[in-house]
């Protein structure tokens, strides 16, 4: 079910929640605010603090505002895979990533445009880059994400320094154009497998610099088990690609399989 107008077929900002009542009127405020006047798409999995009720108040206040009722929480990557299939059906020539706790800061959404606008296919805020900044995390957090992030980055062989970062802008018909149908990633792993698709589809990724705030409102949604998917996948990726690195032409001609 959706709420709202179809989009414009500008710039879409798409906002995942689960329990966010507490910081998303201000968030998307602060998006509908920049000059841009990007939509926004709030993707809801039934949140049982009252965050969809809230996105559907949002929505009617501003055409600008729609939502996708979604029947269960099901994890970060299916509720972006069901708000790329809305954007990509009504055409928006941009479609972003944004969280909806304040970590991202909206009002830096117009330097990842202008990145697009500059060439790039996808542009990823990145908090591991000069210029990129973390407020209020602790030392530990701080190792712990670098940690996993330079993990991803050698098993995968990616020259992306923030492979999990979740504010993101992509050109519509560049995203359109990955097989997202083979996209099953639950939590937090998605940023990680999408980035390694565009990677292989030989898009061009261009990193941009952007302050990181720690969420002021709700909790976080990191889990163990959230934790295991990322670090099971990645490492049966890296795998993968190395296993094709050593006998590619057995691989592309199917003839035998690595082992």
């Amino acid at each position: 079910m959706t709420t709202g107008g179809l989009g414009d077929h500008g710039v879409l900002v798409i906002i995942p929640t689960y329990n966010e009542a507490g910081g998303l009127a201000a968030v998307v405020t602060r998006v509908r605010a920049l000059a841009e006047a990007p939509q926004v798409l709030i993707v809801d999995d039934a949140s049982p603090d009252g965050t969809g009720q809230l996105a559907d108040r949002l929505a009617r206040a501003d055409p600008g505002v729609h939502v996708l009722h979604r029947r269960a929480k099901a994890g970060l990557g299916p509720a972006y895979l069901a708000g790329f299939a809305w954007a990509l059906e009504r055409r928006y020539a941009m479609v972003c990533q944004l969280d909806a706790d304040g970590s991202h800061r909206p009002e830096q959404l117009p330097d990842l445009l202008a990145t697009l606008d500059r060439g790039a296919d996808l542009a990823i805020g990145s908090r591991w880059i000069p210029g990129g900044t973390i407020v209020n995390w602790s030392w530990f957090r701080v190792r712990l994400s670098r940690a996993g992030t330079g993990y991803a980055r050698v098993m995968l062989g990616l020259d992306v320094h923030d492979v999990t970062a979740g504010f993101r802008a992509w050109r519509a018909d560049r995203l359109a154009a990955l097989d997202l149908a083979a996209v099953s990633s639950q939590g937090y792993c998605f940023q990680i497998d999408m980035t390694r698709r565009a990677h292989a589809a030989g898009l061009t990724i261009v990193e941009t610099p952007i302050e990181f705030v720690e969420r002021q409102h709700g909790y976080s949604k990191m889990t163990p088990r959230i934790v295991f998917e990322a670090v099971f996948r990645v490492t049966v990726w890296g795998i993968r690609r190395a296993r094709a690195r050593h006998c590619p032409d057995f691989l592309r001609l199917g003839f035998l399989r690595c082992r």
